[in-house]
């Protein structure tokens, strides 16, 4: 008789512990593409909170060999669409690597999620240390783990391998939210922290919703109260954008061709931004258009090499004095020997080049290719790779005007504007301006333009400073300290953007304190981590003599 209850009793844990598989992994799936949804073009910003409220609730209790693989679904959710413009001309391969090696990340850090989350470790610990950490009772820390496990997860993607790529972060999806102020104190990791937190604080909630803790919901529901908090303090909080106006002037010439033949048109590319310059230089002279103090091509304007293409300089330089003021030329040069260097240029009338700025970030896998030998054997597309070497210093160009004496405009190219160090370090060196040259002529019409865009967003707002993000393609605009964009363009269309930014000098506490707080967070998340490891290989040492009952009835 017992042993057909037993049986029975068996066959009833498996069904059960199916289900809660499904249930997981239509959590973690749920979650991941919440998190997609957050970012530009659905963007719908809260759904970033949801998300990772959904993957906190899929790994809540499972043991973390289970979260990773929850979190490599979850992952693939989120990164499988977000980043489909990888693979728009260059075929499924490089996108479903790029995809899933994100993935990986976030798969390691639900691994975490599910060992800090869960209760039986953290009951092996000594009475005061389970009081202050125990997730299940006393001082609730679980929303604080994984909002520090989410800044942890982050700062190392955003830096390996071969420098990161930190596109996707929680915090770019906050560009329409009233979060987004956040960024001015802490930072992109810090605004990352607060959605990770928001997203904990809910997973909690709903928790307690689905235990029906009636009895101690007025006690337990600061979760809720806490998100009211933050979000009513960051609508509220200052991003200051007064200071004296600089007009500027940004060329969206276009492409003829979209896609990775645009290249083959270097000339056509040049001519359409001379030709647009030469446009707004008739509508200034008219009346219909201010002078600018400035003008600012963007990435790849012209692919021609102007210091040793005789026609390519003239036509620059004519257009140059043409305007009668300084111009920003993004340019791709034959230099050093052998290899080419993306670099962004300042002319001034009468003297031409006055100064150069080489990226520092190269984009592996596309401006250069890593291991070429290796990857030729997956795909011959390796070859379409460049050959371009990285620059090693901070650029700052400084502009000479007529209202506002000498101005600093500092250059970033294309992707460097998610890298907070190298848009930090031309803040802290005295850019008033940021000027974000990129190309997304490759990504034909996608999200990725959409999704660049909201990252200048951010950064303008983190650093209080006015950015000029201007493409070859679109989509463009002149973004204000506060994040608002002003004249956004269309993709594919030619355009001159027109407008008086504010230069400001002072600085956020966001720039002061640096990368502090994403050192600091990702310490308490590898300590944190340290701690429920150690609680959990003293909680294995207890389970030697769990009867096999027992053992049926934990796995499910």
């Amino acid at each position: 008789m017992r042993a057909h209850l037993y049986a029975a009793q068996l066959r009833f844990t498996r069904v059960t512990y199916a289900v809660r598989v499904i249930v997981r992994l239509a959590l973690a799936v749920a979650g991941g593409l919440c998190i997609w949804l957050s970012f530009p073009g659905p963007a719908v910003w809260p759904l970033a909170i949801v998300g990772v409220a959904l993957l906190a609730m899929a790994t809540r209790g499972s043991r973390p060999r289970a979260g990773f693989l929850l979190g490599l679904v979850g992952g693939f959710a989120c990164f499988g669409p977000t980043l489909h413009w990888a693979g728009t001309y260059v075929g499924a391969v490089p996108w479903l690597a790029l995809s899933i090696t994100e993935s990986v990340y976030i798969a390691v850090m639900c691994a975490l999620c599910s060992l800090v989350q869960s209760a039986r470790p953290w009951n092996r610990l000594p009475p005061w240390a389970r009081r202050m950490l125990t997730p299940a009772d006393g001082p609730h820390i679980r929303p604080f783990a994984i909002a520090l496990l989410w800044v942890l997860q982050e700062a190392i993607r955003d830096s390996m391998p071969f420098g990161g790529f930190p596109w996707a972060r929680l915090a770019w999806s906050q560009a329409g939210s009233p979060l987004s102020h956040l960024a001015s104190i802490f930072g992109a990791p810090g605004l990352t922290f607060t959605v990770a937190l928001l997203g904990g604080a809910l997973a909690v909630a709903a928790e307690r919703i689905r235990t029906r803790d009636v009895a101690g919901w007025a006690r337990r529901c600061w979760p809720a109260v806490a998100a009211i908090a933050v979000v009513a303090v960051s609508a509220g909080y200052p991003t200051p954008t007064n200071g004296p106006k600089l007009q500027v002037l940004a060329i969206q010439g276009d492409v003829p061709t979209a896609g990775l033949e645009f290249n083959a048109q270097r000339r056509a590319v040049l001519d359409d931004h001379v030709r647009e310059t030469d446009k707004a230089a008739a509508k200034i002279r008219a009346g219909l258009m201010k002078q600018p103090a400035v003008v600012i091509w963007p990435e790849n304007s012209s692919d021609i090499d102007p210091t040793r293409n005789p026609d390519a300089a003239t036509e620059i330089t004519q257009t140059v004095n043409n305007l009668g003021v300084p111009l920003i030329v993004g340019a791709v040069l034959d230099q050093p020997v052998g290899h080419t260097s993306n670099t962004s240029l300042l002319y001034e009338p009468g003297k031409g080049i006055v100064a150069e700025y080489v990226k520092q970030h190269p984009v592996p896998f596309a401006e250069y290719m890593p291991y070429r030998s290796f990857f030729r054997h997956f795909s011959s597309k390796v070859d379409l790779a460049g050959n371009f070497v990285a620059g090693h210093k901070t650029g700052l160009f400084t502009i000479p005007t007529t209202t506002n004496g000498q101005v600093k405009i500092a250059p970033i190219i294309c992707f460097e504007v998610a890298y907070d160090s190298l848009t930090r370090n031309a803040v802290r060196d005295g850019a008033q301006i940021l000027a974000v040259q990129t190309n997304n002529a490759t990504f034909g019409y996608t999200a990725e333009s959409e999704q660049q865009l909201a990252i200048s967003r951010i950064t303008a707002i983190e650093y209080g400073r006015s950015i000029v993000h201007i493409s070859t393609v679109g989509v463009s605009g002149l973004i204000t300290p506060d994040g608002v964009v002003h004249d956004k363009t269309s993709l594919f269309t030619a355009a001159a953007l027109d407008g008086a930014l504010p230069l400001r000098t002072q600085m956020t506490l966001a720039t002061e304190v640096g990368a502090v707080p994403e050192w600091i967070g990702s310490a308490a998340a590898l300590l944190l981590c340290g701690v429920a490891i150690v609680a959990n290989r003293s909680s294995r040492r207890s389970k030697a003599a769990t009867t096999p009952q027992q053992k049926v009835h934990e796995l499910a």
